[in-house]
């Protein structure tokens, strides 16, 4: 793919959740808009897509919970093509469903862990990296449930609701230098975490309760990810952007 034209040309992207998903989408679509990227992932199957979209890609194999793994990442990106201007940190996990007392501790803390915290550690070490080649761009993939709340997700509500404020908390810490901090907060998408296997068509026999009467598609969040990440968003930062079909707005 070239990097010589495009909304992102010569810019540099880390996706985490590359391997499938809005993860996978985000990375196809920001490598045919000119960006190079890094597609890091925990389930092995970042090597995949990275092969698939050719040289101006390379994969990392990272737990994003884990500090040693980010700054390993973080490193990939520099080392491989010199710099970082976009981070997507979009790796996130659904978790134990049901009422909150029902929900163990340790299933809690995992959630927690590696929605919330590794949002945290991609912001922390990537934004160093960031300053360094002069600013750049965060995304962070929230949840309509960090606005609203979901019945029975009350740990995956409460990291996503916690990416939300990282991420206004953030754009006013790096404001000045260069740096736009924003969110995505996904409606009902299909996707892994919906049961979806990648590239399979939205059932039209079980409709989710959103407005547009559908499914969300991995590419439709992955192009509110692009716009964010592009300079066409220079005006924009601390937000948090519904991509929900209306489920928000009802």
């Amino acid at each position: 793919m070239s990097t010589n034209a495009g909304r992102l040309a010569g810019k540099v992207a880390v996706i985490t959740g590359a391997g499938s998903g809005i993860g996978r989408s985000a990375a196809r679509l920001f490598a045919r808009e000119g960006a190079r990227v890094v597609c890091a992932d925990i389930s092995g199957r970042e090597k995949k897509v990275a092969a698939e979209i050719g040289d101006v890609a390379v994969s990392v194999h990272v737990d994003v919970a884990e500090t040693a793994a980010v700054r390993t990442m973080i490193d990939t990106a520099l080392s491989s093509f010199g710099r970082l201007d976009v981070l997507f940190n979009n790796a996130g996990m659904s978790g134990q469903r049901g009422p909150l007392a029902e929900i163990d501790e340790e299933a809690f803390d995992k959630v927690v862990a590696v929605n919330l915290r590794g949002a945290f550690l991609g912001m922390k070490y990537g934004i160093p990296a960031m300053l360094s080649s002069g600013g750049g761009s965060v995304i962070n993939t929230a949840s309509a449930s960090a606005l609203v709340g979901w019945k029975s997700l009350a740990a995956y509500a409460a990291a996503k609701g916690g990416i939300v404020q990282l991420t206004k908390s953030a754009a006013l810490d790096y404001a000045k230098q260069g740096i736009r901090v924003n969110a995505i907060c996904p409606g009902m998408t299909w996707t892994g975490l919906a049961g979806a296997a990648d590239d399979s068509t939205p059932p039209t026999d079980l409709i989710p309760p959103q407005p547009l009467n559908r499914w969300g598609r991995p590419d439709e969040l992955a192009a509110a990810a692009l716009f964010l990440a592009s300079d066409e968003s220079s005006f924009v930062t601390g937000t948090a952007i519904p991509v929900d079909g209306g489920y928000v707005a009802r």
